[in-house]
């Protein structure tokens, strides 16, 4: 998918983003009066609340990373007693834990969303035990200075006067941030985001000294974006479709309440379809819808494609006529025809013979060496398909959106009998003279 679709914008700033930038402004010196109380249950409410909604939502990525923001701050208040000094077991903790926090959201983003299975548990909770062991055992006390690698020195250290961050810390955060940018660019997903800009809410953490007032505010606003990234990601699978990340019907049912009295619908349908899962599997045909919607995506005139079902699309234009958005349609159809892809020929794997189980047989002869299974899938073959396009449009006179929709599905399947790869144009409905047919 294009990162600079329509929606691109909201998507990098929202929620993570607004929330970090209304904290910033808030925790502006001097600008509104917040009381060290206020601090603390902000804190406390936002981590407690994520992490019930993170079990919730079974959501173990949120809730490790809501636990690992938990116990940094806690560590560095635990060994600071309320003051970070040039060195000391404060000055330790903070070094350490500075260095830890991104590594763990790099861990936490590239690792696949298991729920809270006992695998998945075991592995990340090993972690957070043996790095708060790492950290106890460097502040425990008559140290002085944390481990020479925590604190090593990349470049020169006048370079880094406006920071209180080591430079390996600051290095960790740079490639963690960047590690979540490029995730949430692939992926496109709320939690992705939440992440990155938790991250950056941290980092600000730190900056800030990472207790006292400002740094725990900080923290307690990286925890209510991975909330907020939760209410959102839940918002996400309800609305939009997993397999090509397109608005869904439910969606498109509630665009369509918002619609003025003129706009346009286009039906989109893949030509042959079952045809090509039959032949290449359903694993390619999952490859085709999402090559499709990534056409859809890029559609003229305003147009915002939906996902209502199948290998079935629908496209909505808000303000236009048919005949305004028939170019973009007939230029659409254009495009998805020129494309094409590798595919490989032969049987799923999933559904390719597996032979019989010879576990309990007994073993007479050595056992001769396999041969290449004849399942194996062969070589590869281009691969395109074509859609069939119906468009109605909606004027003053035409407010039905059922009837909208029925028109460019009859449309649509004029362009089939037709031939397929084609655009049809409905013909004008009027909904006062079907209401006047009805009641006779």
């Amino acid at each position: 998918m294009s990162i600079y679709r329509r929606n691109s914008l909201k998507s990098w700033f929202a929620p993570g983003g607004v929330l970090l930038l209304v904290a910033t402004f808030a925790l502006q010196p001097g600008l509104l009066p917040i009381s060290t109380q206020a601090i603390d249950f902000y804190y406390y409410a936002v981590l407690i609340l994520g992490i019930l909604l993170a079990w919730r939502f079974h959501s173990s990525r949120v809730m490790f990373a809501l636990l690992t923001l938990l116990l940094a701050h806690r560590a560095i208040e635990f060994f600071s007693n309320g003051q970070i000094l040039a060195a000391g077991s404060g000055r330790i903790a903070f070094e350490a834990v500075a260095l830890l926090l991104p590594i763990n959201f790099i861990f936490f983003s590239i690792t696949a969303e298991r729920g809270f299975v006992v695998p998945a548990r075991a592995s990340r909770l090993c972690l957070l035990f043996f790095e708060s062991v790492f950290v106890a055992v460097i502040c425990r006390p008559g140290e002085t200075s944390s481990p020479r690698f925590v604190r090593a020195a990349l470049l020169n250290a006048h370079l880094f006067d406006w920071t209180r961050i080591p430079q390996l810390a600051l290095l960790a955060f740079v490639v963690a941030f960047g590690v979540l940018l490029v995730r949430f660019l692939l992926y496109h997903k709320p939690v992705e985001n939440g992440l990155m800009w938790s991250l950056a809410a941290t980092f600000l953490g730190f900056q800030s000294g990472a207790i006292g007032q400002l740094g725990t505010a900080y923290f307690a606003t990286a925890g209510l974006i991975l909330v907020a990234s939760l209410i959102e990601n839940s918002y996400f699978l309800a609305y939009h479709d997993e397999l090509t990340a397109l608005p869904a019907r439910r969606a498109f049912n509630d665009a369509l309440l918002g619609m003025e009295s003129s706009y346009a619908i286009a039906v989109v349908d893949i030509d042959h379809f079952k045809k090509v899962n039959d032949t290449y599997g359903h694993d390619t045909g999952d490859q085709v819808l999402s090559m499709v919607a990534a056409r859809l995506c890029c559609v003229g005139s305003g147009g915002q494609a939906y996902r209502v079902g199948g290998e079935e699309f629908s496209i909505l234009f808000p303000g236009k006529t048919g005949k305004e958005v028939v170019p973009d349609l007939e230029a659409l159809r254009i495009a998805i025809s020129e494309s094409c892809f590798r595919v490989r020929v032969g049987p799923e794997r999933r559904r390719a013979p597996r032979g019989p189980d010879r576990r309990n047989e007994k073993q007479k002869f050595p056992r001769k060496p396999r041969r290449a299974s004849s399942h194996n899938f062969q070589l590869a073959e281009q691969l395109s398909v074509t859609v069939s396009i119906g468009v109605a449009e909606a004027n003053s006179k035409t407010r039905g959106v059922d009837e909208i929709i029925q028109a460019a599905d009859k449309a649509l399947y004029r362009a089939k009998r037709a031939g397929r790869n084609r655009v049809e144009m409905a013909a004008p409905v009027r909904l006062s003279l079907a209401r006047g047919a009805s009641s006779r």
